[in-house]
């Protein structure tokens, strides 16, 4: 594993750290390496309306409508 020094950051951002990792119950530092893993690594989530956009058009909503006969109604009842 590799170390990564950060110098220069504000008091505001270290006392940030600081309180949000002991939030979670965690050293400083290993919130800094979560917070990196988190913005670094992890895929970003697609809104909804892009994933719906992505769905084929494979037909008319008339293609799919549920005919209801007597003979399934027999098979059923």
């Amino acid at each position: 594993m590799a170390n990564l020094i950060v110098r220069n950051i504000d008091e505001a951002i270290v006392l940030a750290l600081k309180k949000r990792a002991g939030q979670h119950g965690i050293s400083a530092e290993a919130e800094h390496r979560k917070i990196l893993e988190q913005a670094l690594l992890r895929l970003p989530r697609k809104p909804f309306a892009e994933v719906l956009r992505q769905i084929p058009n494979v037909g008319n909503d008339s293609d799919f409508e549920r005919i209801q006969n007597d003979r399934a109604s027999q098979i059923f009842d």
